[in-house]
């Protein structure tokens, strides 16, 4: 597919837009968290809430005007294959964690990604609950709240500290018990691996399959901060492609990658 005309804008000045207008989402998101609101089901066991869609519609307004050639893909839009044309695409989940949003636990994200050459070039994942404003851009780390974040580089599963499914981890389908293990769960799967990429998790461990806009940001987040994120073939995994769904995912640093995917390949039925 041919690609649209050329990007005129520094990653340098898109970036300081994509801080600048998530922040302005952080703080809308915040006058319905808590407040009981309105929401349905796209899907079963999809929720959305009207927080959801404002958010969206603020992000759209605030990067899409100034930037009418880039592309569109958020969870909240009807997806517009155009985007395949863009030689940049914002990739965008307004809120990931609606179900925690909407029974006000504290975390669900804004998570925003500049995809460019089908890889992440700038990326947000914020917190607005917590004030954790995780932010990336490619070549320069990545940084909590201004300060610089890197993974924790364990090297063996052993006592390590994963964000995911307890339960998982104790399904009878793998062939192989998991060592000693601290596994907590975070809804928002961007939140998760921001939570690697500070260093505040050794891993996290994805089996059901998640979207673009969930992973895009948190993959340049972790990235940049030394660590790895890839499917669970262990490939790269690259977004802004015509299918944007991928069948589970895993992060942290590239030895506990090794191991996670040893025990992956031999698991005996589906967990």
């Amino acid at each position: 597919m041919q690609v649209s005309s050329p990007v005129t804008s520094s990653l340098e000045e898109d970036f300081e837009l994509l801080c600048s207008s998530v922040r302005q989402a952080g703080d809308l998101s915040m006058r319905y968290f808590g407040q009981s609101p309105q929401h349905w089901e796209k899907e079963e066991n999809q929720p959305v809430s009207e927080a959801d869609i404002a958010v969206n519609d603020l992000l759209h307004q605030q990067l899409q005007t100034p930037r009418p050639d880039y592309g569109w893909l958020s969870e909240e839009t009807p997806d517009d294959q155009h985007r395949l044309t863009c030689a940049r695409v914002w990739v965008v989940d307004p809120i990931d964690g609606t179900k925690a949003f909407i029974q006000g636990k504290p975390e669900f994200t804004i998570s925003v990604a500049l995809v460019e050459n089908r890889r992440p070039i700038g990326a947000v994942v914020y917190n607005p609950a917590h004030k954790e404003f995780y932010a990336a851009m490619l070549g320069m780390g990545t940084h909590c709240n201004g300060k610089p974040v890197q993974i924790t580089e364990r090297e063996t599963l052993e006592n390590s500290h994963i964000c995911g499914y307890e339960k998982m981890f104790a399904h009878e389908g793998w062939a192989h018990l998991w060592p000693q293990l601290t596994v907590e769960n975070r809804n928002s799967v961007a939140y998760r691996l921001a939570l690697v990429a500070g260093g505040q998790f050794d891993a996290t461990l994805i089996m059901n399959a998640k979207n673009d806009w969930d992973i895009a940001a948190g993959d340049l987040l972790v990235h940049e901060a030394g660590g790895v994120v890839c499917g669970l073939d262990r490939k790269q995994l690259t977004y802004n492609n015509q299918a944007t769904r991928h069948m589970g995912l895993m992060a942290g640093s590239d030895m506990l990658m090794a191991e996670f995917a040893s025990r992956v390949e031999k698991i005996k039925h589906n967990i």
